[in-house]
Order: structure tokens, then C-alpha cells, then sequence
């Protein structure tokens, strides 16, 4: 099985950068993913999988083997790109002014596709049932998987487990990486509003200075991390984004402030929002002013199954040797498969696809983020091999 997986990815894999390159130009924003959801109908539809769509841009395909058992697993790509401008001056770099799929969800579609080509060659080799999830807007909340599962993505059939892979530069291409038990942060979007009275630079004892407010109110709130939660726990309070649209000499009436807060305990999570919304209304009222402190419940942490992974990881060592598989640390950014790991078995690896000679090792959610191609000689057949053992094939 596993020598026909290696030769039916050999056979895709022009194929498959083909799909990337063509995803990759034709970047759509979160659950705008229309022409995506298209081409990926049309592919399925070529190979002769059937495929229902759900949360509107979403396709959900099935591969049945030939073989009676009533194992049944889920493979999860997301499809949407990022408000970015491409800086890449690639053949294949965006068409869409502004719109850049800058964290590889064309990667993981494109590469989901190449493994449901091999396994559509093979159903009549193996037992159990393969669910393809191809999955909108991973980038915005309320998240495209919290709507999926809401409409029955893990039922009927109903998976023992779902399997996703993301791609990560710091990692050669040809390795991958796992790791068991809570792998990434939940994430919460704080918009701050500081609200104190405008006048002249000149004359602040007649004005209350929001700004000044606000400057207290961050630095205050990152107690909250070095002061309230365990050390032992991480957690990470951010503030990107400060408007006060004042002037030199102008004091503003007000000051809006946002920002990310992440953990990986949901006790603790549900504290610090008291604490955070407390602190700041406080400070605000102690100077004169007022705070609307408003939290935007974003996605939860996200947890590898421990036996799930484990089988996974041995899968992989045999498809690229043990040398090609690594231990990944905990990861503080967020991802909305986060949600199918709190309902069923999850497991979430890592797909290197760093080559500094290629120059592709800069981050996701940056301009000149690329991959090295020859990656997707392994996320297909990986992603198939894994799937096929794990129903028992």
C-alpha cells in the first residue's frame, strides 16, 4: 500500500502544483472562497467523488473503500487567503490586488486534492470511509469550522477522528513535525474604546486626556500576564492597533485600541477577560474618563489527541523515516480546527516547507511568504498514508 500511495503522489504531484499555482493566483477572502469551492467541485467531480457543499463555500467530498468497516475518518484543508498584498514576483503570484494567500491554505487545498486523487485510485483496495473537508474562512471569526460542524460536518457519517496539516517554514521541506496534547492557543479579539474630553494640547487641565488613559491602560493590562496567571501557564496579551486621531496640539475626545489575548486554559481564559475588562474600566473611571471594553470570543486552544497522534506520527515515521518526522513546542498562534479538536479526535501536524536556498523561509502572514514545491511530494501521499492506517488499511 504504501509503495502505491509513493507512486500514485509521484504521478499527481505536476498535477497538484498545477492546482496550487491556480489557487495561489485566484486568492479569495473568508467565506468568499467561490471560484475555490468551484474548482475543487470540479476536480472531485472529475475523479468521480462524491461531495455535498456546506457554510456555503465549503465542500465536503467521501471516498468509500470496497471493503465493508464502519472506520470513518475526516481530512480537514482550508481554502481562504489573506487581506495581504503580494510582494512574490512569481508566475503564479496573485491576480486579486490585495488578497494573497499568505498562510498556505492554497498549499493545504491543492495538496488535499492530490490525496484524494490517490485514495479515489485505490477504494478498492481498502476498508472504511474518507471524508475530504475543504473548509472556508480559517482566517475570520467566527471561523469556518465553528459553521461546519454546526451543519453536520461530523455527522452522517460521523468521523472517529479528522486529521489537518498546516504548512511552517522554519521547517526543511521533506520533515514534519507533531506534538500531543494542547498544541495551540485560543485567541480573543479586544476593541477597546478609552473616552475622556477633547480640547487644546495647551490647556490639559481643562481636558481629560484619553490618550494618556489609554497609555496607562496598556501598561496595566499586561499585569494581568505577569501578575494574575500562573507562570507556568502561557499566555499572551497583544495590542497591535492604537487610534487616537488627535494632532499635535489637539487632545482627542476619544481613543480606540485593539488587540489579541491568547491562553491555553479556558478557566484561565474566562478569568482574565473579568480582569482585563475590570482593570480598564477602572483606570478609566480613577482618570475621569470612561472604557467600553468589548471581547470577541475568538477560537478555543487547540488539542491533539494523545493516541491519535501517536499513531499518526509512527505513520509518518514509516512513509519518510523517522529522520523526516519532529517534536513541535507549543505554538501561541491560533487556527479554527481548534474547534473539530474540543468535539472528536483531532490531530493537527506541521508540513516543512522551508528551503533557504529557495528563499522560502519567510513566516506566514507576511508579503513574501512562498514554499519550497517539492513539499507537496510529501503532504499528499502523507496525508493519504496516514489516513489509511488509521482506518486499519
Amino acid at each position: 500500500m504504501k509503495n502505491k500511495i509513493q507512486e500514485l503522489a509521484g504521478k499527481i504531484y505536476n498535477d497538484v502544483v498545477g492546482y496550487r499555482h491556480h489557487i495561489h493566483s485566484n486568492p479569495e477572502l473568508s467565506f468568499k472562497e467561490f471560484q475555490t469551492s468551484l474548482f475543487i467541485k470540479e476536480k472531485l467531480e472529475e475523479w468521480g467523488i462524491e461531495y455535498i457543499a456546506m457554510a456555503n463555500t465549503g465542500v465536503v467530498g467521501l471516498i468509500k473503500g470496497a471493503i465493508p468497516s464502519d472506520k470513518i475518518i475526516a481530512l480537514r484543508a482550508d481554502m481562504d487567503a489573506l487581506p495581504i498584498h503580494e510582494a512574490n514576483d512569481k508566475p503564479y503570484r496573485s491576480k486579486n490586488h490585495g488578497v494573497m494567500h499568505a498562510c498556505g491554505h492554497d498549499v493545504h487545498s491543492s495538496s488535499l486534492l492530490g490525496t484524494a486523487y490517490i485514495l479515489s485510485q485505490l477504494k478498492n483496495e481498502f476498508a472504511g470511509t474518507i471524508k475530504l473537508v475543504f473548509q472556508p474562512a480559517e482566517e475570520l471569526l467566527p471561523g469556518g469550522a465553528s459553521i461546519m460542524i454546526k451543519e453536520g460536518v461530523l455527522e452522517n457519517p460521523k468521523p472517529q477522528a479528522i486529521v489537518g496539516q498546516h504548512v511552517m517554514p522554519m521547517i526543511e521541506t521533506g520533515k514534519v513535525g507533531f506534538r500531543s496534547g494542547i498544541y495551540m492557543a485560543s485567541t480573543d479579539e479586544l476593541y477597546v474604546t478609552v473616552t475622556g474630553k477633547g480640547g487644546h494640547g495647551a490647556q490639559p487641565h481643562q481636558n481629560i486626556d484619553p490618550v494618556l488613559i489609554t497609555a496607562h491602560i496598556i501598561v496595566a493590562l499586561q499585569q494581568i500576564v505577569s501578575r494574575n496567571a500562573d507562570p507556568r501557564l502561557p499566555s499572551v496579551l497583544s495590542f497591535g492597533k492604537v487610534n487616537a486621531n488627535g494632532a499635535t496640539n489637539i487632545i482627542p475626545n476619544e481613543v480606540k485600541l485593539e488587540g489579541t489575548f491568547r491562553t491555553l486554559n479556558e478557566d484561565w481564559r474566562n478569568e482574565a477577560h473579568r480582569l482585563m475588562k475590570k482593570m480598564a474600566e477602572g483606570i478609566a473611571e480613577s482618570m475621569g474618563g470612561s472604557c467600553d471594553f468589548d471581547i470577541h470570543r475568538g477560537y478555543p486552544f487547540l488539542i491533539n489527541e494523545e493516541k491519535l497522534t501517536a499513531n499518526a506520527r509512527e505513520f509518518a515515521e514509516d512513509y519518510l523515516g523517522k529522520e523526516n518526522v519532529i517534536d513541535l513546542d507549543i505554538w501561541m498562534a491560533a487556527e479554527d480546527f481548534a474547534y473539530y479538536s474540543q468535539v472528536t479526535d483531532a490531530c493537527f501536524y506541521r508540513l516543512g516547507t522551508g528551503n533557504a536556498e529557495k528563499g522560502t523561509m519567510y513566516s506566514v502572514h507576511t508579503p513574501n511568504f512562498d514554499i519550497d514545491e517539492d513539499a507537496l511530494k510529501t503532504s499528499t501521499g502523507l496525508m493519504a498514508y496516514i489516513a489509511l492506517k488509521q482506518l486499519g488499511n
